[in-house]
C-alpha cells in the first residue's frame, strides 16, 4: 500500500472512532422511556407508507396494534388486505373515499366521528401499544372532529403507547405535542406527469 493510502485508512479510522464516541455519548444520555406520538406530515408520497412500515416492525416484535385510516379511497389497500386478518392488529376503515368523491360535508362529518369513536377506544386500552392515526390531520384541517377532543384524547392515552398520525398540513398543536414529526417534502411525482397509480406503490 502506498502511503497515501495508509495515511486516507488512519484518518478514516480517527474521524470514525470520533464519531462513535459521539453517538455512544448521545445513546448513553437518551434514558428515557415513554410513548411516542410520531407525526408524519407534507406534501410529498410515503407518509401512510412510513407509518405502516412501522406498523410492520411493531408487529414483527410482537406488538398489539390499532389502525384507524380516515378519508382512504374505497379501492382495496395493500396495507388493508396485509393487516386486516392478523391476531395483533385491529383495523378500521372510514371507507367513505376522499371528500371530493363524496360531495356531502355532512355524510363525511357523521363517518369521522363515527371512524374517531374506534380511535378513541384505541387510546383508551393499556393493551394497545401502538396505534396508527392514518390521515387523520385531514379530520382537524376540514374541522370534521373537534381538535382539542383530539388532542386530550392523545395527551391521556396510557403512558408507553405509541401513536402514529399522518396526512398533510398537520397543526400547530398537533405539531408541538409530538415528539417526532417528519415533513415529506413532493420533490417529484409520477402522478403530475400523467402516470396512473400503480397497485403495490399507490395503494
Amino acid at each position: 500500500m502506498t502511503n497515501t493510502h495508509v495515511d486516507r485508512q488512519v484518518r478514516h479510522k480517527k474521524a470514525m472512532q470520533r464519531k462513535k464516541a459521539h453517538i455512544d455519548e448521545r445513546i448513553a444520555a437518551a434514558t428515557i422511556d415513554k410513548g411516542l406520538i410520531v407525526v408524519l406530515t407534507g406534501n410529498g408520497k410515503g407518509k401512510s407508507s412510513s407509518a405502516f412500515g412501522m406498523l410492520a416492525r411493531s408487529v414483527g416484535h410482537g406488538l398489539r396494534c390499532g389502525v384507524v385510516q380516515f378519508i382512504k379511497g374505497q379501492w382495496e389497500c395493500g396495507e388493508h388486505l396485509l393487516f386486516k386478518d392478523h391476531p395483533l392488529v385491529e383495523f378500521h376503515v372510514m371507507n367513505t373515499g376522499f371528500t371530493w368523491e363524496t360531495q356531502d360535508r355532512d355524510k363525511d362529518i357523521a363517518a369521522a366521528r363515527a371512524t374517531w369513536a374506534h380511535a378513541k377506544d384505541l387510546l383508551k386500552n393499556p393493551d394497545v401499544q401502538v396505534v396508527v392515526l392514518d390521515e387523520l390531520t385531514y379530520m382537524l384541517t376540514y374541522g370534521y372532529l373537534d381538535a382539542e377532543e383530539v388532542l386530550s384524547a392523545l395527551r391521556n392515552r396510557p403512558l408507553h403507547q405509541h401513536v402514529i398520525i399522518t396526512g398533510r398540513n398537520a397543526n400547530a398543536a398537533l405539531i408541538e405535542m409530538a415528539d417526532t414529526v417528519s415533513e415529506v417534502v413532493d420533490t417529484k411525482h409520477a402522478f403530475n406527469n400523467g402516470i396512473k397509480v400503480q397497485k403495490g406503490i399507490d395503494y
